[in-house]
């Protein structure tokens, strides 16, 4: 009996990896060499190309495109029609496979609903990528963006709360009460005090 669930009109190529409690829903096509850790929910009619990775409990929504050269850490959410392209400029006359970038999601980022990450950028942990955006360099961790192309617009915490600093550079965030430091363009959760 497999530890993951499979709709039956899913396809699951041989030589794939796939994690305990996993669900892949209708349509989906989970391609050779793919690594899926354990919890995952896979929507609707998506794709996962050839080695990709993806860590543990990854939501994916439906018709989303994960192209070969692409890393999820562990609670990344994909929104809705999100998609990851792997080549810079393709040509359909022209094979570019041994030109595959790579682009790595950081645990727990979030890319909103048709947002398009272009290859070879990473995107950092608890990173928020917001619906529709364009992302065409490396976002750093906690770090909201928006737009086409994607500009930061401010701070995240590790609940998908906006993050608002005070002249010393601290924040707290309004739901978890979780502290966090802006230090020199870059933001750290502190740890508690015991």
């Amino acid at each position: 009996m497999e530890e993951y669930y499979a709709h039956p009109t899913a396809t699951v190529d041989e030589g794939c990896t796939i994690g305990k409690g996993t669900k892949i829903w209708h349509y989906s096509h989970i391609m050779e060499g793919c690594v899926i850790g354990c919890s995952c929910n896979i929507g609707q009619n998506v794709v996962v190309s050839p080695g990709v990775v993806l860590g543990n409990n990854v939501k994916i929504q439906n018709n989303v495109s994960v192209y070969t050269g692409v890393t999820c850490a562990d609670d990344v959410f994909l929104g809705p029609s999100c998609v990851f392209t792997n080549v810079v400029n393709p040509r359909s006359a022209v094979s570019r496979k041994s030109e595959y970038a790579k682009t790595r999601v950081g645990k727990g980022a979030t890319i909103g609903a048709n947002a398009t990450i272009v290859c070879g950028h990473d995107i950092g942990e608890y990173a928020f990528i917001g619906a529709g955006a364009v992302v065409t360099k490396n976002v750093p961790p906690y770090a909201i963006v928006v737009g086409n192309p994607a500009r930061q617009r401010g701070w995240m915490s590790e609940w998908g709360c906006r993050l608002e600093f005070d002249a010393e550079g601290m924040a707290v965030c309004p739901e978890s009460k979780e502290r966090y430091m802006l230090k020199d363009g870059k933001v750290v959760k502190l740890q508690e005090e015991l």
